[in-house]
């Protein structure tokens, strides 16, 4: 474990080079470059963390809570005050204890996300990973909308050494779900994960999509621990957070997995995602491969983002 742990602390600081560029030099020199705490001095800081997608409402939290620190601690240096600042973003990003139970109970697992984030992709990863705790996993390819969808799961499930029901295009969502969940039980499955289509221009039908899954899985398979989960593409920072929102409106989120990761300035979106909408990140990828997508942890990656050295 240790080991794995580690290789992936390293990919995350790898990864989020573009985000440290982006936000940690500019935070650094202004704590070089003000000689005293003042106004001008949060105003800077501020403008750094919007800028950087930590978004509105959690920047301004975690700045009142420095000045009170600062008030409390008499604080001259603005040095001084590093650590409580990487302390708050660490606070902002804890939603309690991040649950995992669906790994350990018989789960049903939605993936939901709008095509392009990599949904399916991680939907492919996800079984991996808990076939890799040798959990027993089951596909079910239910975002029929889209031509390639369960090709691309297909390879995924093979790769995995998982099975997976449907894929073929233009058949109704609902009937595959209706079929895997009930081989899911025929089977004693511990995991179905179901790959849905996430088609939110067309919000009302995506709605009625899911109250029909949601009704199959309550009258079919009524003990299943549930599971909603939304991908969203990192790349895309302000614009992550409202897909959250409006897939908020549509399906009761039990958490959110941050794709694309590696690829973005923009990663300080997982701090304004997780403390705006208080639904926690549960997993992020870094990468393309299976050990790129990791359960998330706050400490973790804050560390990973500010460059800490940490105790390996």
């Amino acid at each position: 474990m240790g080991e794995e742990k580690k290789g992936f602390f390293s990919r995350l600081k790898e990864g989020l080079t573009k985000t440290r560029n982006n936000i940690v030099h500019s935070i650094d020199a202004v704590f070089s470059g003000f000689s005293s705490i003042d106004e001008e001095f949060y105003e800077e800081l501020e403008e750094i963390l919007i800028m950087g997608d930590i978004g509105v409402k959690s920047t301004g939290e975690i700045l009142d809570r420095l000045r009170e620190q600062v008030r409390e601690n008499h604080i001259k240096d603005p040095e001084d005050c590093k650590s409580f600042l990487i302390q708050n973003i660490k606070e902002q990003m804890q939603v309690g204890e991040t649950a995992y139970a669906f790994e350990e109970k018989q789960s049903i697992v939605l993936v939901i996300g709008v095509n392009g984030v990599g949904k399916t992709t991680t939907v492919g990863k996800l079984a991996g990973k808990l076939k890799e705790q040798r959990r027993k996993v089951l596909i079910a390819a239910a975002d029929t909308f889209r031509a390639a969808a369960g090709e691309q799961l297909s390879e995924w499930a093979n790769r995995a050494g998982v099975d997976m029901i449907g894929g073929s295009e233009g058949s109704d969502p609902a009937s595959v779900i209706y079929d895997a969940v009930n081989a899911a039980k025929a089977r004693n499955v511990d995991v179905l994960l179901c790959d849905t289509a996430g088609r939110l221009h067309n919000k009302k039908n995506l709605m009625e999509e899911l109250k029909k899954i949601n009704r199959i899985i309550d009258r079919e398979f009524p003990d299943a621990h549930r599971e909603n989960l939304v991908v969203l593409d990192a790349t895309t920072g302000q614009n992550a957070l409202q897909q959250a929102r409006e897939f908020g409106e549509v399906a009761d989120l039990t958490g959110i997995i941050l794709t694309k990761m590696d690829g973005t300035a923009k990663g300080g979106i997982a701090v304004a995602i997780q403390s705006e909408l208080k639904i926690p990140v549960k997993y992020i990828g870094v990468g393309e491969t299976i050990d790129d997508l990791q359960k998330f942890d706050a400490d973790q990656f804050v560390d990973a983002l500010f460059r800490t050295e940490r105790e390996e």
